[in-house]
């Protein structure tokens, strides 16, 4: 049985609103591969809508979806972040980031209105992003010789590889992309060829 290393995500930004009593929700869906790049996006969101007066989130990273976290940014506890989360998983997305930003419109909404407005402007975000389906993979580099680069690059052709940084000189190494599902199938076919392979 073939692992099963495809999942859903999204191709670009995409946004939705909701209105309630005068506050204004804006949800702001991105797709994002690292941590440090969600980092970048909400420095760059609390700055652009430095007005607002909440900028909750949360994201869900990875095949599995095994890297997650939700915040609630001051609203009261499991009103923002959570219902967020709930959006983004029954999508079933992953390496997903959704920032809801919340103008206050001086009237409270209570818990339940809350949760209401945050799952709502999250689902309209989603609902109008473009699913794509995404591939899980593990970067790995390998050096060989320059007598091996024939047999190498056969390999990479056969099994349609994406590298990068590739250095042929005495000794040749180069960077390749292989997907989970064919892991097995590449360690066999290369062994034989390789002085060196290290995931990286």
């Amino acid at each position: 049985m073939q692992l099963k290393d495809t999942y859903k995500s999204i191709s670009c930004v995409s946004e939705g609103l909701f209105r309630d009593n005068g506050s204004r929700f804006i949800a702001k869906a991105y797709p994002v591969e690292t941590e440090e790049r969600i980092k970048e996006i909400l420095s760059s969101v609390r700055k652009e809508y430095h007005d607002a007066r909440h900028h909750c989130y949360a994201y869900r990273l990875g095949l599995h979806g095994e890297v997650y976290r939700s915040s609630d940014d001051g609203e009261p506890s499991g009103s923002a972040g959570r219902p967020i989360l709930g959006q983004i998983d029954s999508f079933g997305l992953s390496d997903v980031l959704v920032v809801v930003i919340r103008y206050f419109g001086g009237i409270k909404l209570g818990i339940p209105g809350l949760i209401r407005a945050y799952k709502t402007s999250t689902s309209d975000a989603l609902s109008s992003a473009s699913v794509v389906e995404k591939i899980a993979g593990k970067w790995y580099r390998i050096g060989f010789s320059y007598e091996q680069l024939p047999a190498v690059m056969k390999t990479v052709k056969d099994m349609d590889l994406p590298q990068r940084s590739q250095d042929f000189g005495t000794d040749c190494n180069m960077e390749v992309r292989v997907r989970l599902g064919m892991q097995d199938d590449f360690f066999e076919k290369i062994e034989k060829s390789v002085i060196f392979i290290n995931e990286i």
